[in-house]
């Protein structure tokens, strides 16, 4: 490994892709330190320790959201937008046209997601600004409006870092946002965790059964995330003038984990929704309800939890993977499934063979965002908030980011990271 790391410093290109990335990154803990105005940072706080689903988008942010800093929103309203332009992209026959038309379509669509993710940051900073106006030094209208221009602002400026990432470092930005978030809030939670032993709240046996779980669920997303069902397909010959093509044997990859984390934010954003209703319209009946019943932790909030994750990995798994189409791509460049003839049935066998193996990563995805709930109840450690989704995004982030290394590397005869 340090061989390797020492050879990726050694390639000119690719060690100022690693420091930009790294800059970038440092950019973002700095922010996370800058807190929002007018904001009693005390009485917020107290107000995130209160709710695990608080707690949650907190380790997603890096701690910016406790601390209600420019970066307290994270880069959450982007992916909500990407999620929402790729559901419009199957809906709208504009927008289908353009993902179709190559790099120019891809950037229109690119440009859409900017504006929509400004529009939803602004309606969400200004729903928060309202639900959490107990924290306001002074409530005004201004100061209202200051505070949802400022987490606005800096979501913005948290999606144009992620796109330079992309661009000019390494791996997705967006993705490394989240990383780094995510990691970054370790050494407080074991600094945590050694508080809780010292006091007695938790003992060794609890320590250890928690390391234990983390290494079997770190295994197990490994496993999914790399999982395949490779459907084969054969090319048939062609002869066009003196030469010959096709006859090669190739086939279709089917990723057991298709939509990767999206279907569990997607699944807590929407479930975030009523419980910011009820923060506003607290005191009420429906509201004591509805927390009695439907608050993060629940038995009916974890059943809801786990069947939206499933769900929409089913439904998202369809949208960027069309049966249909990847038929019709087979049979237009003169391949078939052994056995299966081309044109219909194949669509129908692809569509059978995907949805088999969606179900599986559809169950892990469930039973990984509902996981806290029971690792909380197997070992009695309090705000494990780092379970897990946190995990899946951790694994699923250094795997895509090595495997960029890997790729850079191997195109200079280095031996990379993995072997």
């Amino acid at each position: 490994m340090m061989n390797s790391l020492v050879n990726a410093l050694k390639i000119g290109d690719l060690r100022q892709k690693l420091l930009f990335t790294l800059l970038m990154l440092f950019v973002f803990r700095l922010g996370a330190h800058v807190p929002v105005p007018g904001i009693n940072n005390e009485v917020f706080s107290n107000m995130v320790s209160q709710g695990v689903l608080f707690g949650f988008f907190d380790v997603i942010s890096g701690g910016a959201f406790k601390k209600f800093s420019i970066f307290a929103m994270s880069i959450t309203p982007y992916i909500n937008a990407s999620i929402i332009m790729q559901l419009l992209t199957v809906v709208i026959p504009h927008l289908e046209r353009l993902a179709k038309e190559g790099e120019e379509g891809r950037r229109k669509i690119t440009q859409y997601t900017r504006y929509l993710t400004v529009v939803l940051a602004f309606i969400q900073a200004i729903g928060m600004s309202l639900a959490l106006k107990n924290a306001f030094i002074k409530p005004s209208v201004e100061q209202y409006i200051l505070v949802s221009l400022t987490l606005t602002a800096g979501t913005a400026f948290l999606m144009w870092t992620g796109e330079q990432i992309t661009e000019k470092g390494i791996g997705n930005g967006i993705s490394l946002l989240i990383f780094a978030g995510i990691v970054s809030r370790v050494p407080a939670g074991a600094v945590r965790t050694v508080e809780y032993i010292q006091a007695g709240t938790i003992n060794y046996f609890n320590l250890i059964l928690l390391v234990i779980i983390g290494i079997l669920v770190i295994a197990g997303i490994v496993l999914i995330n790399e999982g395949q069902r490779r459907i084969p397909v054969q090319y048939a010959k062609r002869v066009v003038g003196r030469r010959v093509y096709g006859g090669q044997s190739t086939h279709i990859p089917l990723r057991v984990n298709q939509a990767g984390v999206i279907p569990v934010i997607f699944a807590s954003s929407i479930l975030m929704f009523p419980q910011q209703l009820v923060q506003w319209f607290s005191g009420d009946k429906f509201s004591a309800w509805y927390t009695t019943y439907f608050d993060w932790g629940t038995t009916a909030h974890t059943i809801i939890y786990a069947l939206l994750v499933i769900g929409f990995t089913f439904f998202y798994t369809t949208v960027i993977m069309n049966p249909s189409d990847v038929a019709e791509n087979i049979k237009k460049y003169g391949g078939f499934i052994p056995g299966i003839r081309p044109g219909r049935p194949t669509a129908e066998y692809i569509s059978k063979v995907m949805n088999k193996v969606t179900l599986v990563g559809a169950v892990f995805l469930a039973i990984i965002a509902i996981l806290p709930n029971f690792v909380l109840m197997a070992t009695r450690i309090p705000n494990v908030y780092f379970g897990g989704t946190a995990l899946l995004i951790v694994v699923g982030v250094a795997l895509d980011t090595m495997k960029q290394i890997e790729s850079q590397m191997l195109m200079r005869s280095y031996r990379g990271f993995i072997k």
